[in-house]
């Protein structure tokens, strides 16, 4: 978490919100999220009086492009996430520091949108903040043409025009491994992590431990339409807010109420009614239907 859906969610709600807007100023008080450059103070002079001109993602990757050909890159890795707003720093009791407040009650006002690292300060009173409980996520600022590098290592995106069934055949072609893990591999396919990979397998029917090489023309075409279906599905409901994740606006999302698998161990399949089940796959766990995913 999060994954495509959830970085696809927060790049199409802050677009309308951020885009021409200039940073003014950058606070935090865990600086280790600045990973590059890796001085703080550096990076709020480098970021000072740019210009937001888009904002895309790239697998798990969000991606400000900014004036003065430079571009800003937030990875929320485990548990961050990218709010807007206004927000008061207010002083705790007992020299316990210091926290930000919502000027406003509402979805911002949820514990887990409290954990503000990183607030940067909009020409237009609005405030960007990064809310992370684990402090995992990564902020770095590159030159544009450098940034780009940086996803030639990324694979296909599954919601693309040129994500046809032929390529997406083409790179599973002769893989090792379990189904499972290949679908996690950000090499091979950019964006879908544990919690998709469960869910895409259940509506496919295909074991999630099963070989990849072994998978027929017909369960690969299904897998295929599977991952367009799942990962849109989840999109247009705002992502999976089972946990950390939540919109940019404070609010979760709704994927959590259409989820066929992932976390619900012992609880009945929705085909078949079958309880489903847990087994760690690459030291993640993976859920699935014994009888409709059979091995």
């Amino acid at each position: 978490m999060p994954e495509l859906p959830e970085v696809e969610t927060t790049v199409r709600d802050l677009k309308p919100k951020v885009l021409n807007r200039t940073f003014i100023d950058v606070w935090s008080d865990w600086q280790k999220l600045i990973k590059k450059p890796k001085n703080f103070l550096e990076f709020k002079k480098e970021l000072k009086n740019k210009q937001i001109k888009n904002i895309w993602r790239r697998g798990k990757n969000i991606i400000f492009d900014l004036s003065d050909k430079h571009s800003l890159l937030v990875h929320q890795k485990m548990t961050g996430h990218l709010l807007i707003g206004k927000w008061i720093l207010k002083n705790l009791p007992a020299q316990a520091g210091k926290k930000w407040e919502p000027v406003k009650e509402g979805p911002l006002n949820d514990p887990y949108n409290k954990f503000i690292h990183l607030m940067f300060f909009l020409d237009n009173d609005n405030m960007l903040a990064l809310s992370d409980v684990r402090k995992f996520a990564k902020v770095e600022l590159y030159k544009t043409e450098d940034l780009l590098k940086e996803f030639n290592n990324l694979g296909l995106e599954p919601l693309e025009k040129d994500f046809t069934f032929k390529k997406f055949k083409e790179v599973l072609k002769d893989k090792k491994g379990k189904i499972k893990q290949i679908l996690m591999d950000q090499s091979i396919i950019a964006g879908i992590g544990n919690i998709y990979a469960s869910e895409v397998l259940w509506q496919a029917k295909i074991y999630p431990g099963k070989e990849t090489f072994k998978l027929t023309d017909k369960e690969l075409k299904n897998l295929y339409q599977s991952i367009k279906k799942i990962l849109t599905l989840s999109i247009k409901l705002g992502g999976e807010s089972f946990s950390d994740y939540r919109k940019p606006d404070g609010s979760k999302g709704n994927f959590d109420s259409v989820k066929k698998v992932y976390r619900r161990e012992g609880e009945k399949c929705y085909r078949c009614k079958t309880k489903i089940q847990r087994i760690k796959i690459g030291q993640r766990s993976t859920f699935f239907c014994p009888y409709c995913q059979k091995i």
